[in-house]
């Protein structure tokens, strides 16, 4: 079996790196051609940018400020020059963040992750990432078909349909989340029906600690984790070598200090900082709020690319629950649709093998259908379900902490 899904992944490591920073001139001229990179790289000459010293003097874009930006100069905030038209997809995600996929063959650089975690041509894939309005389910889907694979299109939940699809196509391949595996593995076993084709899994958007990788290993899948975000599809990867995350090929990773633009020392925690090479649609030090740090040397696997230990947590308060950001905005949301409440805290974490959130919400009194209300508006602003825990007026610690992973 092939190793590697092409030579790029086992450049000499200075050759990436002059390769990367060939382009990222002309990749700095179409980004300027949109009027909110024009604004912000004002005085900046593309021809210039070609070393890692050179963009870590360029402004950060952080995540965080999109929302804003996006409803101030609907639909993607001035950072793309052509119009929605001109992509194939058009996708939202929680924020709200507007994003549009791109018309080339993988558009969200997927195929590799995939590759290193087993898939292969004429493979049969079951996708269980979301395909509705969010790109979860297509950055798959897409990578997938891209690599020769078969997808099926199966989204989350309705575990009956899907057993139905799993007996009849037989996937050898599972995407999506690590907490819908498990819960799809033990529906199955209950209502005795046979997913033992499902040997291999990529799995993404949720924790998967040791207790979950290892029960996978004994239900005889070999699942590897991915790290890919809304806005650039496929960050990194895990590969057979199990040591971090290898960066994806045409991608420019940083990992600067929190809340600044700063590159970190060799080995500390920082934030993810990335820069595509998509012209058509380029991010140009996009912050993730993600926090990880690099992997000294080279992997065994034979890949030369730059590796991170994987997700660390976040540099602010943005989480992720089953797959979807939670942002302190859409707390504050709650908060303005609720004013007879005091301070919120979401606070997330694990039941069993799953996420689970508590929504604690400070109150002088209650009405009798308060509790009920608070965790219906919860789910219609988070898209989530989760619990809801009134508490005593001044109860809550005032530390400005409006979401608490305790995961």
């Amino acid at each position: 079996m092939t190793e590697h899904y092409d030579a790029f992944e086992t450049r000499d490591p200075a050759e990436r790196e002059a390769a990367l920073f060939a382009r990222l001139p002309e990749v700095l001229r179409s980004a300027i051609a949109a009027s909110a990179y024009a604004e912000r790289l004002r005085g900046i000459d593309p021809g210039s940018v070609i070393t890692r010293g050179a963009l870590a003097r360029l402004p950060v874009l952080r995540k965080s400020e999109l929302p804003a930006l996006h409803k101030a100069a609907p639909p993607f905030g001035g950072f793309v020059a052509d119009g929605p038209g001109s992509f194939a997809r058009l996708f939202t995600s929680p924020g709200p963040i507007f994003e549009p996929e791109g018309r080339q063959a993988d558009p969200w650089r997927g195929a590799r992750a995939l590759f290193a975690a087993g898939f292969r041509q004429g493979d049969v894939v079951l996708n269980t990432f979301s395909y509705h309005l969010t790109p979860g389910g297509f950055i798959v889907d897409s990578s997938a078909r891209a690599l020769g694979c078969a997808v099926i299109p199966a989204g989350p939940g309705n575990t009956e349909q899907q057993f139905e699809l799993i007996e009849a196509y037989r996937p050898i391949g599972y995407s999506g989340t690590p907490d819908f595996l498990k819960i799809l593995l033990d529906a199955a076993a209950a209502a005795g029906r046979d997913v033992s084709s499902i040997k291999r899994a990529l799995v993404s958007g949720a924790a998967f600690p040791k207790s979950l990788q290892e029960e996978m290993r004994s239900r005889g899948i070999d699942a590897y984790q991915a790290f890919g975000t809304a806005d650039l599809g496929m960050v990194a990867f895990e590969t057979p070598s199990r040591q971090g995350m290898t960066v994806n090929e045409d991608l420019i990773l940083e990992i600067v200090k929190p809340g600044t633009s700063e590159p970190v020392a060799e080995g500390d925690v920082g934030e993810i900082v990335v820069t595509s090479l998509d012209p058509h649609h380029p991010w140009i030090r996009l912050a993730l709020g993600d926090l990880t740090a690099a992997l000294p040397g080279k992997s065994s696997c034979g890949r030369t690319n730059m590796r991170i230990k994987g997700w660390m947590g976040r540099a602010d308060q943005t989480t992720k629950v089953k797959g979807m950001f939670v942002r302190p905005e859409q707390i504050a949301e709650i908060g303005k649709r609720h004013p007879e409440l005091g301070r919120l805290r979401l606070v997330v974490t694990r039941a069993g093998e799953t996420d689970a959130m508590i929504l604690k919400a400070e109150c002088a009194s209650s009405s009798g259908t308060l509790q009920t209300d608070l965790a219906a508006t919860l789910r219609a602003v988070t898209k989530l379900g989760g619990n809801v825990e009134l508490v005593g007026a001044g109860s809550l610690p005032n530390d400005g902490k409006v979401i608490a992973d305790e995961r």
